[in-house]
């Protein structure tokens, strides 16, 4: 049976949620995907970039509390974070896809119109 992803250190129901929407929807999944390739994955499916969920996740995967995250290492992750937005943002995303395909069939009409 698979753990879900709020039982990870520093991640709750919200993050849960989230990372499902990304398709990640366990912890051993997570895990095994690493941080930013997770992160990625989250950014693409249309996340929200926040600074401090990024590095909540990178230290909850190590086990430690988020607010452990200081000096040199934030300022490392702050640079892998920034280039994991430069990358999601460079590649399509599969919200903006879905709703880029699904005004053109409404388009077209082959979608039923949206009240």
């Amino acid at each position: 049976m698979s753990e879900p992803v709020s039982t990870i250190r520093n991640l709750g129901p919200a993050s849960e949620a989230e990372y499902a929407n990304a398709g990640i929807k366990s912890a051993e999944q997570l895990r095994a995907l690493g941080a930013d390739a997770a992160y990625l994955m989250y950014l693409q499916s249309g996340g929200v970039p926040h600074f401090i969920g990024y590095y909540a996740l990178v230290m909850g995967l190590q086990g430690r509390p988020w607010n452990d995250c200081q000096g040199k290492e934030k300022a490392d992750l702050r640079k892998t974070f920034d280039a994991l937005k430069k990358q999601a943002k460079a590649s399509p995303s599969k919200e903006k896809g879905r709703l880029e395909l699904e005004a053109a069939l409404n388009l077209i009409g082959v979608v039923k119109r949206k009240a």
